[in-house]
């Protein structure tokens, strides 16, 4: 394995003033081997830093070249497929995993997420915010945010009309990447960056964020926050939500374990371990009071509900008669339907 972290050869969309608004990058490629690195060095003069370079013609010419004598071949027929879309295409190289820089950085980390490259939480993203332009996503791709009115005006006059379908920073994932095994009712509700696992089903309300992941399989019904991973057959009910860490200002990883279930407008907004269930309509925060209760039902302690964060085997239910939010053992998880993975 080299030493660069990251590469992709990309095509993408500017604004008229040269920016670029997006970048697609079809097959990112993480960690490249010793040779895939010896070729671009070759190629790139200066590889010191994390560099985009619009690639033309020539450049991908030659840079094709050297690829397939590294035996690279997809990133070489890639290369010579772009060559017909000079002017619009670029390669961007990350030296390091630093804090995007640029629109054509942040692109290529999100692709790296929504590829299953590299799991949520586990790059430098501080500042992405900052380097991604906002931008239209119509009928006609992507048209700078402050260039839309003239554009939909150019349509009129045509007699044609510009749909738009948001208006963000981060464009749907399946514009972009379609990982396999999985299905999604809605694609709106999926951002580039999400990661989805094998086996995952987002359902028409379900949402991943960017920076976030199921990690398959699971069934989403619900929303999964910025920096947030659910873990291998856990599920998340109807209206169901896992707090991000942007949330409340904090810093701590929200993440929900494997064999989990949060039922219909329920949600944690601490980290639990595996084989815990929320019942419906019970919501966790770090501050929330929790009645502990033992196997025998009898009350163990009240304890804050940060002091259970991480926990494996508790049920989380609220008592209709006392109206206090209790954790039982749960030794019994709940086995998720497993007609409900069977086909994902």
């Amino acid at each position: 394995m080299g030493s660069l972290f990251a590469f992709g050869l990309g095509i993408g969309t500017r604004a008229t003033d040269g920016r670029w608004l997006e970048v697609f990058y079809p097959a990112p490629v993480f960690k490249p081997d010793a040779l895939l690195e010896e070729a671009l060095r070759g190629i790139v003069a200066d590889l010191s830093t994390n560099i985009s370079i619009d690639a033309d013609a020539g450049f991908l010419q030659r840079l094709s070249s050297a690829l397939r004598h590294a035996g690279a071949v997809d990133q070489a027929d890639l290369a010579d497929r772009l060559v017909a879309a000079a002017g619009r295409t670029l390669l961007t190289v990350l030296t390091e995993d630093s804090a995007p820089a640029a629109a054509a950085d942040a692109y290529l980390k999100l692709h790296l997420l929504s590829h299953r490259n590299v799991l949520p939480n586990q790059m430098n993203l501080q500042g992405i915010f900052a380097v991604l332009p906002n931008v239209a996503w119509t009928s006609e791709g992507a048209i700078a945010a402050d260039e839309l009115n003239e554009r939909q005006l150019e349509a009129r006059i045509k007699g044609q009309t510009l749909t738009v379908h948001g208006v963000d920073k981060f464009p749907r994932m399946a514009d972009y990447v379609v990982p396999s095994g999985v299905r999604i009712a809605d694609a709106s509700r999926v951002r580039l960056g999400a990661y989805v696992g094998s086996g995952t089903t987002v359902m028409h309300e379900g949402l991943i964020n960017f920076n976030a992941g199921a990690l398959g399989p699971n069934m989403i019904e619900g929303r999964i926050s910025q920096g947030v991973t659910v873990g291998a057959h856990s599920d998340l009910g109807g209206s169901a939500s896992l707090m991000g860490t942007l949330s409340g200002g904090g810093t701590i990883v929200i993440s929900l374990g494997e064999h989990c279930l949060v039922g219909a407008n329920a949600g944690s907004g601490i980290p639990l371990g595996n084989n815990c269930t929320i019942a419906a309509g019970v919501y966790i925060t770090a501050g929330t009071i929790i009645e502990v209760i033992d196997e025998f039902g009898a009350s163990v302690r009240t304890v804050k509900a940060r002091e259970l964060a991480g926990g494996n085997d508790m049920l989380f239910i609220n008592n209709s008669r006392t109206g206090r939010i209790e954790c039982r053992t749960n030794r019994k998880a709940i086995e998720l339907n497993d007609a409900l993975h069977a086909h994902n």
